[in-house]
């Protein structure tokens, strides 16, 4: 089993990934949805965290500090930020924002490393549909120091197509010159489940409706 099928089952066998019919925030109905939320133990986060973690050695991506947008993004900063020192020997700072400036204390909106010019920043996130947290983000970053974003490591990419019927990794590309590495892509998804390296076969057909309709050109 390779990388990609292993942590297709890892999202299956921990209820991250389902099949049925689900409303999306775009209004689009699809018939699977991903929840980083369902990695709710110690155990599945620390493994949670390892694949992020393999996504940016295998890709070759530079990194000094692990940012993870809150919320969603704060665990995964973290635990791919362990998982960088006690699986790949590699020493990072991480980083977070807060949803609020704090005007108290050591205040600011960025929790953790103390940004620098220069540094060597990877995002973390979760699922993107269509990047809009991207633009929040990379501004905040670049207020807080002229850091080189070197990168955004994502749990899985839907290659959906947005408005302007370009799909939302081309878009980040394109507005901001940031490259998205997904862990798995909508087409790990449906070919595990052709394979039957998850269960679920009776949704392929609907998966395959959905990505007719609404895939990006890459599909």
């Amino acid at each position: 089993m390779d990388y990609r099928e292993s942590f297709v089952r890892f999202m299956s066998e921990c209820g991250a990934l389902k099949f049925g019919e689900f409303k999306l925030k775009s209004g689009r109905i699809a018939p699977y949805f991903i929840n980083t939320g369902s990695y709710n133990t110690g155990a599945r986060l620390a493994k949670l965290g390892e694949y992020y973690a393999d996504c940016i050695v295998k890709n070759a991506i530079e990194v000094q500090t692990v940012f993870g947008p809150a919320y969603k993004g704060i665990p995964l900063a973290v635990s791919c930020s362990i998982a960088l020192a006690e699986k790949h020997g590699i020493q990072t700072n991480y980083a977070f924002d807060r949803k609020e400036a704090k005007d108290h204390g050591e205040g600011g909106e960025i929790v953790g490393k103390k940004l620098e010019d220069g540094e060597k920043t990877v995002i973390t996130d979760d699922v993107i549909t269509a990047g809009t947290a991207v633009n929040h983000v990379v501004p905040l970053l670049k207020s807080a120091a002229d850091v080189e974003i070197t990168g955004m490591v994502i749990s899985v990419d839907r290659m959906e197509k947005g408005s302007d019927g370009k799909s939302a990794i081309a878009g980040i590309f394109e507005n901001f010159g940031i490259k998205v590495y997904p862990i798995i892509t909508v087409l790990d998804i449906t070919a595990a489940l052709e394979s039957g390296v998850i269960p679920g076969k009776e949704y392929l057909p609907a998966m395959k409706e959905y990505l007719k309709k609404y895939g990006s050109k890459e599909i």
